[in-house]
């Protein structure tokens, strides 16, 4: 009944996606008064802020409504715009009003310290699928200095067996038809990579209708600037800790700011800024302006995460039909020469301890909260959230294989469709993995037929020439390298309140103002020299040696749990 509702309204209806957050207490009880859980018509509505950009969705969001009426409860999102996630959390702490749920990003380590978050502990048993989320020593590692649990990590647990096609994470992007061009070369070394664009802009300034093509362009706002900054880790063959490397035989902090490879890229980036190679607005645009330019199908390559351009660029270069121009982009597994071994992709996903979903003292229904996220990974709702209603979003086949028709895959990227029908919570905890049917993946981008069968023609095109069904198989995947990993998880919550935290704000201060100095500089030696002074003044070492004592604190936790 509800599904032929559906089908009626899809034909009059256009629609966006969605997304979601929260944060959690410091042992204190609710608050008496609340922003959010109003209860309409026997729904409890929450609400909810994320403190990274997102879209919103309609009130009137079908599948949201569809969730709604399965479990009693929707949430209303708010996500960040304007101001960095420490200016808004600062905002909401000095007015002392919160959301229901919170996902502070930067900002969780101010939550806490402000008291502003509920203490799971005594709830966590009463919501199995919730406990069931981790293993007791991840449940420990998310454990604060005053002994409590204070959020979920919404994006590392692999239910059953890992399904993965896609590479959420970093890498070396470049354009389906600049490899054409190439005739699908391999591109392993960062001079390579380099060589080819110059090469392919020579002969192909322009795009078809003589727009002119931006080479290379770098992400530097706020703190996406990792877009710059981290590269040398990966190129010397190290995965993402974020804020070092670590040896894995030593497991001693390496610097990946200060190595031989960090000069060799940044003078690269010179010389390529020199050539007029690197977009010359890199520095100043914003990440608007920088989707705007991928959206375009101008730029030619760039570093990235996944995530950060995809559901975005990516759909906007599909409904502008510039997937026919081969503009989609594709991870190369780019290193500093061909001795070093890439690990740009890792299985198993990355247990991020520092942040995740958090209840407020504003919530005046704590276990009405946890319920609502508790039914989330229910495994009916957890297809609603990422697969939609089946006959509307996708089809089964005799063998109980979800998969997509053209049109319901079309769909799926329109940001208008996705603002009407869509509802995945996507800043709320959810698995990815294998479904409970032990036949299909938990999110479409993990199903490999669909996903190959859902590809762009050059994208599939790319794959083809080189042998590979997924972007993983581009890049080739490790295990994740130790029980340390990653170390982001830790930095990512300093503050200025020890030595290393207030090293570490100066370092992305020094490198925010004088990284773009080093590139644009036309005598690169002297540049980099005064950067080294400046970075040297920040005392590095403090920063590294809480890294180490973190690093050596989480080696002797694992170890009590083996």
């Amino acid at each position: 009944m509800r599904r032929k509702k559906l089908v009626g309204m899809l034909l009059v209806s256009t629609m966006i996606a969605t997304m979601l957050a929260g944060c959690g207490d410091k042992g204190t009880q609710p608050a008496e008064t609340s922003v959010g859980d109003t209860e309409e018509n026997g729904v409890k509505e929450f609400t909810a802020f994320f403190g990274v950009a997102g879209s919103e969705i309609n009130d009137d969001n079908e599948v949201q409504q569809i969730i709604a009426e399965k479990t009693g409860a929707k949430v209303k999102e708010t996500w960040l715009t304007g101001q960095t996630a420490d200016e808004a959390i600062g905002t909401m702490i000095a007015g002392g009003e919160y959301p229901d749920f919170i996902e502070g990003q930067t900002g969780t380590q101010q939550l806490y310290e402000a008291g502003a978050l509920v203490a799971l502990d005594d709830y966590l048993d009463d919501y199995p699928n919730i406990k069931n989320l981790f293993t007791d020593l991840q449940w420990e590692q998310l454990r604060q200095e005053d002994g409590h649990i204070y959020w979920i990590p919404q994006f590392s647990c692999i239910k059953n067996e890992e399904k993965v096609c896609t590479h959420n994470d970093e890498a070396f992007w470049i354009q389906a038809r600049v490899l054409k061009w190439a005739g699908y070369p391999e591109v392993k070394t960062m001079d390579q990579y380099f060589d080819l664009i110059e090469a392919y802009n020579e002969a192909n300034p322009t795009m078809e209708d003589g727009t002119e093509n931006i080479p290379y362009t770098i992400l530097c706002e706020d703190w996406r600037y990792f877009c710059l900054e981290n590269a040398p880790q990966f190129l010397d063959g190290y995965p993402n800790d974020g804020s070092c490397m670590v040896d894995p035989e030593t497991l001693t902090v390496l610097d990946y700011n200060t190595s031989d490879t960090a000069v060799k890229y940044f003078r690269k980036l010179n010389e390529e800024y020199q050539k007029g190679i690197v977009d010359p607005e890199s520095f100043t645009q914003t990440y608007d302006e920088y989707i705007s330019k991928l959206s375009t199908g101008r730029v030619l390559g760039m570093i990235d995460q996944w995530w950060d351009f995809a559901y975005t660029a990516g759909d906007a270069l599909k409904q502008a039909g510039l997937d026919k121009q081969g503009c989609d982009y594709i991870p190369l597994p780019i290193t500093i020469d061909e001795s070093v071994s890439n690990q740009w992709h890792n299985s198993g996903g990355a247990f991020n301890a520092g942040s995740g979903l958090a209840i407020t003292v504003s919530c005046q229904d704590v276990p009405g909260a946890l319920q609502f996220v508790n039914d989330l990974l229910d495994q009916d709702i957890h297809n609603l959230r990422f697969w939609g209603v089946e006959g509307v979003d996708y089809q089964v086949d005799e063998n109980g294989e979800f998969y997509r028709t053209e049109e319901q895959r079309t769909r799926s990227s329109d940001t208008d469709y996705k603002a009407s029908h869509s509802c995945s919570y996507s800043y709320f905890p959810q698995y990815n993995g294998t479904s409970d049917d032990g036949i299909n993946a938990n999110k479409p981008d993990g199903q490999a037929k669909e996903f190959f069968d859902g590809l762009n023609d050059d994208v599939k095109e790319t794959f083809q020439a080189y042998g590979v069904e997924t972007y993983v198989e581009m890049l080739g995947t490790n295990e994740a390298p130790g029980e340390w990993y990653p170390m982001w998880s830790f930095s990512n919550n300093f503050t200025t309140s020890t030595p290393g935290g207030l090293a570490w704000t100066k370092i992305g201060e020094v490198k925010h103002e004088q990284l773009p100095q080093v590139v644009m500089a036309d005598d690169f030696d002297s540049a980099w020299a005064n950067y080294m002074d400046v970075y040297n003044e920040c005392k590095p070492q403090d920063f590294l040696s809480e890294l180490q004592d973190e690093l050596d604190r989480r080696m002797e936790q694992a170890a009590q749990f083996k």
